[in-house]
């Protein structure tokens, strides 16, 4: 489709859609109606003509006429009253008629203004918030199993598309910058003596230890030879070789039962260690030139080409892995969200402080949307405003046409009706 730069691009008025209602459903009881209505005014009329062409009417011809004339009297008058709301009547510019369609920016100014000072007012909002209990309905909606499970699916549906967005360069290298920076102000000194304490009190540092003894006792089992070898070459070369090989495994021996003494918990070696452990996470908090050494070595780590190789790869790394378990028919992430929406509902109902903290919330944020009635009064104006003319009031009377002939209907009867009465009554004062 070709554009013309040179004139203003027309937008199409928007027209008003009527949720919930089946137009097809509205427009056939509207033409039915007005079948109805139009065949039932015709009726009366046709009455009425035929009475005219009788010869020395008596009284029940005369009663008929006058209820037919009525009849077409008030259906005619209800007819116009209900055709003038939306059309000219018989396409004729009449005062006061096609009142939907002239109106409409006045009618859209006074709905905005009365949704705003009506409904959009603190007092009915908050006392609809409180009659209702969004709280415990909410709580009790998010406890409910498929509930849960429905916005776990919704959430994960939507995690791939958020996760392959976040997929560009220039915001890793951002997010990298970002962390390199942040991780280069953090004061690694304190993080590292509370991670030692943590690790004294919980009895992983003995764990640590451990390890380390049977490594040491493993390389030292495996390296004997090697150790004979070096003892030989340092010693005096007036020292007999078989004195040499006695003085390493000697030493070897040493060793390895101050090993074996620092694998009993309450050994002396053992005590000494964990008093070395918590000594050193003080002086971590204490000794300003331990931080600097702790915080220069931080720095040394950050400008390693591998470690920034690794931030740079956490990303990556970390979207493979989830993109792979969302494709998944057990998708672990997915269990996850469900069990922690399940988790977050079945807390919610059972808390009555939480559930009247989240009333309390759910009123604060009423009462900030309410600050914008007037935005909201304008934006329901503008809406209308916007719609075509012809067509809101086409669609409006297919909706309520239907009521409306009714109108049309009830209008010839109650005129045959009254027009009865009138002349029973005439002829009750004459006679």
């Amino acid at each position: 489709m070709e554009v013309n730069s040179s004139s203003p691009l027309k937008v199409a008025s928007p027209a008003p859609d009527f949720a919930g209602v089946d137009e097809q459903t509205a427009s056939r009881l509207y033409k039915r109606n007005r079948i109805l209505a139009t065949g039932l005014l015709g009726g009366m009329a046709a009455i009425f003509v035929g009475t005219l062409f009788v010869e020395d009417p008596g009284f029940t011809v005369l009663l008929v006429r006058a209820a037919s004339e009525a009849g077409v009297v008030g259906g005619l008058a209800d007819w116009f009253a209900v055709t003038a709301l939306f059309h000219y009547p018989l396409g004729l510019p009449i005062p006061h008629t096609a009142i939907l369609p002239r109106s409409k920016d006045r009618i859209a100014g006074s709905l905005g203004r009365f949704i705003e000072r009506n409904f959009l007012t603190p007092e009915v909002v908050v006392d609809k918030l409180r009659k209702v209990g969004v709280g415990r309905r909410f709580a009790n909606w998010l406890s409910q199993p498929s509930n849960a499970a429905a916005i776990a699916n919704a959430v994960v549906s939507a995690l791939p598309y958020l996760v392959r967005s976040l997929e560009s360069r220039d915001l890793h290298s951002f997010v990298n910058r970002t962390l390199g920076r942040q991780l280069a102000r953090s004061d690694f000194a304190p993080l590292l003596s509370r991670i030692i304490r943590t690790l004294t009190s919980s009895g992983e540092a003995d764990v640590l230890f451990d390890h380390g003894i049977r490594l040491a006792e493993r390389l030292i089992h495996e390296n004997s030879d090697h150790i004979e070898r070096l003892a030989a070459e340092r010693s005096r070369w007036w020292i007999p070789k078989s004195v040499d090989k006695r003085i390493a495994g000697t030493l070897i021996s040493g060793v390895l039962d101050v090993l074996y003494d620092l694998q009993h918990p309450e050994s002396e070696a053992r005590i000494q260690f964990r008093a070395g452990l918590t000594e050193f996470a003080d002086s971590l908090e204490s000794s300003p030139e331990l931080r600097e050494q702790v915080n220069a070595i931080r720095d040394r780590l950050l400008k390693h080409p591998d470690v920034q190789a690794w931030l740079a790869s956490i990303w990556s790394d970390v979207s493979a892995a989830t993109l792979a378990d969302l494709e998944s028919s057990s998708s672990v992430t997915r269990a996850g969200i469900e069990q922690i929406i399940l988790l977050t509902g079945q807390a919610l109902a059972e808390d009555e402080t939480m559930v009247t903290k989240l009333d309390a919330a759910m009123e604060r944020l009423a009462l900030y949307v309410v600050n914008w009635r007037s935005e909201i009064g304008s934006l329901f104006s503008d809406v209308i405003h916007n719609w075509d003319a012809r067509t809101f009031s086409d669609r409006l009377e297919t909706v309520v046409g239907s009521d409306l002939q009714y109108i049309r209907i009830n209008g010839t009867i109650v005129g045959a009706i009254v027009g009865c009465l009138l002349f029973l009554g005439t002829h009750l004062l004459v006679e």
